[in-house]
Parts: structure tokens; sequence; C-alpha cells
């Protein structure tokens, strides 16, 4: 007689949101990681199926809390805007971010950045930059014959996913939108937003002067015309035709 014997109850695995860490260093570090950030979702607002995230946990692989990291900032084609506590790829498709961005600052070392490029060569990313604001120093990887190659000329580099390009033309790196527009920090995009405001305001208040003007030319050719109407009614009464 065989005997079915039932397997334990699988224990939940919990994926956390969080590692503990901060999410910079510095306000240097801080201020692209946001920019970053904020100018990619910007750039692809309109797209449904592009996600751009910053700081955020992803786990790769099913089952394992343990393996994880957080990009500075991540891009996801093919997967729907939204909250996410973490990026959990078997949730996702399966699909890995296709474009990390890591920022350096004084806090990282070595093997941090070398775990890091070792993780997203493993796990399926396709490009894969990092900047250090403090000495200026841009680099770039893309993917390969199945695995990160460098990029050796990365200053003018179009990135094929974003289609934005990489200039250190002026000594600090500008990452140009596909209309020659550099990513803005939310200071500059304030800025712009109250110039812009500022000029609508102006054109609002031409367009009412040259209202006003319009309204008082046609009062004006109103008055004249009333007037020729009373001179040519008081010539018909004097017996004169006002033709005459």
């Amino acid at each position: 007689m065989s005997v079915v014997t039932s397997s334990p109850t699988q224990r939940k695995i919990t994926y956390p949101d969080s590692d503990g860490q901060p999410m910079a260093d510095n306000t240097l570090q801080f201020r692209w990681i946001a920019t970053l950030q904020g100018g990619l979702d910007a750039l692809y607002r309109d797209d449904p199926d592009v996600f751009v995230a910053g700081d955020l946990l992803w786990y790769p692989v099913e089952g394992n809390n343990t393996l994880r990291t957080a990009p500075d900032v991540m891009v996801a084609f093919g997967r729907p805007k939204g909250y996410r506590g973490s990026y959990r790829q078997w949730e996702e498709g399966d699909v890995a971010p296709q474009v990390v961005f890591e920022i350096l600052s004084p806090g990282n070392r070595p093997a941090d950045t070398i775990r890091k490029f070792q993780f997203y060569d493993q796990y399926g990313v396709e490009e894969y930059y990092v900047y250090d604001p403090d000495h200026e120093t841009f680099s770039g990887w893309l993917r390969r014959d199945g695995s990160l190659q460098e990029i050796a000329a990365v200053d003018g580099w179009i990135s094929p996913r974003l289609g934005v390009r990489f200039d250190l033309g002026s000594g600090t790196l500008q990452v140009l939108r596909p209309n020659g527009r550099p990513l803005a920090t939310y200071v500059e995009l304030a800025e712009e937003s109250d110039a812009a405001r500022q000029r609508a305001e102006q054109e609002r208040q031409r367009a009412e002067q040259e209202r006003q003007r319009a309204e008082q030319e046609r009062q004006r050719a109103e008055q004249e015309h009333a007037r020729s109407e009373r001179l040519a009614a008081q010539l018909r009464a004097a017996g004169i035709a006002p033709e005459a």
C-alpha cells in the first residue's frame, strides 16, 4: 500500500521595499539622481509603457529576497507606469530594466561598483551608465554578444534605447533630449515655467490692448457714421441732396 505524504507548507517570502541605505550621500548626487529620473520620466510622459524609477529595489529572481540592488535610476520599456514598492521582475513579465544609471559619490567603494556591474551584466541590462559628478567622469556600457561592453567614445554617444545624447564638451555632463534641449533640474524647470507664465501674461496683456484699440476704432467709426447720417438728414431737410 502506498502512502501519500503532503509537503510542508512553504513559508511566504517577503521582499522588503527598502534596504535601509540612503538614496544619496550628498546634495550633488541627489540632484543628479532627481534630474535624471524626473527628466527621463518627463521625456516619456506620453508613453504609458515606459516605467522610470529612482532608488527602487530590483529583485530579478523569484524566491531569492537577498539577490537585489537599487539602481540610482532605471528605465524599463514595455512596463506600465505606476506605483511599486519594489521592482519584482517575475511580476513584470520577466522584463529587466533595459537602462540603468549610477551616480557616484565619495562614499562609493570600488567593490560596490564592481558588484553592481556584475549584477547588471548578469541580469540583462542593455545600457549601463556611470557618472562621477565630483571628478566629471562618465562611462557607459552597451550589451553586445550577450555581455556589457564599454562604449569607447561616450562623449556625443546617443543612447539606442533612450534617444538622448551625452555631451561632455562643456566640462560637465549634459544629457540632451532628442530636440537638443538638456534635461533640467527642478529649479530650472520652475524657472522655465515661471518664464512661460510671464510670456503668456504679456501675450494676454498685448491681446487685451489690441482688443481695446480695436474697440476704440469701432466706436470712432460708429460715431463718424452717426455724424454723417445726421449731416445727411440735415441736408435733406434743407432740400439738398447729400450725394450732391
